[in-house]
């Protein structure tokens, strides 16, 4: 399965805030052997929203959307979501009930826009929040504040799936730059990808879906290069 992660917030482009959903999405999403292709943000523009998501969902399995939600000025996002699929925004009648019933809401506590979704869209109840996330054609749409966007997608997890991937880091005393030859012979040899991290030493990390095939490419690698911990190439 292949996905995209839209992060929506002037905030985060500014600094003013730090994308932490981004990555606690992606590595969940990766967990469950789903490829995440893509990770964009934009800012509070319906135009914006609606150009990437648009873009997006025509080349992924699905795109998940999270920031944005509510009914004040700047939360668009379901407007540019709304839009990228050719849909109206409109007040959503489940989103609604499971707020009035199981939100602990009164109709007249709620902000006009709070429950307006895509038309035809599937709810997202918002257990740790109010505004309601929604799904439609491939787009999953998750509220901003991590809370809710990691209780939001719990619900849903279990619709992205994928090849169970198994990693393993080796952490390397050499330059990365010397090591460039030994990592093409090591794709060339084995199925697996190789990611390498370079600090005060390298991080190496080797991803393949057959575990077995792992350990063998990890003991290859660890007998020709220089490790941390003293063994010797």
């Amino acid at each position: 399965m292949r996905v995209a992660v839209v992060t929506v917030g002037d905030e985060l482009l500014s600094g003013d805030t730090v994308n932490t959903n981004a990555a606690w999405l992606c590595e969940r999403l990766t967990d469950r052997g789903v490829d995440v292709e893509r990770v964009t943000t934009v800012p509070d523009d319906v135009a914006d929203i609606a150009r990437v998501v648009n873009e997006y969902r025509a080349e992924h399995d699905a795109v998940v959307v999270t920031g944005g939600l509510g009914p004040t000025h700047d939360d668009v996002t379901m407007a540019g979501v709304a839009a990228a699929v050719g849909r109206e925004l409109s007040a959503h009648e489940e989103a609604r009930e499971w707020l009035t019933s199981e939100g602990g809401y009164s109709a007249a506590d709620l902000a006009e826009r709070t429950t307006h979704l895509p038309a035809r869209a599937r709810m997202l109840p918002n257990a740790e929040g109010v505004a309601p996330g929604a799904v439609v054609e491939g787009i999953y749409v998750l509220p901003g504040v991590p809370a809710e966007m990691k209780a939001m997608f719990e619900t849903v997890d279990e619709e992205f799936t994928g090849e169970t991937a198994f990693s393993t880091v080796v952490d390397v005393d050499e330059p990365e730059s010397e090591l460039v030859g030994r990592f093409g012979e090591l794709r060339e040899r084995f199925d697996v990808t190789v990611g390498s991290y370079p600090g005060e030493t390298v991080r190496v990390k080797l991803t393949a879906t057959d575990e077995a095939v792992l350990d063998e490419a990890r003991r290859w690698l660890e007998s020709r290069v220089t490790l941390v911990d003293g063994g010797a190439e």
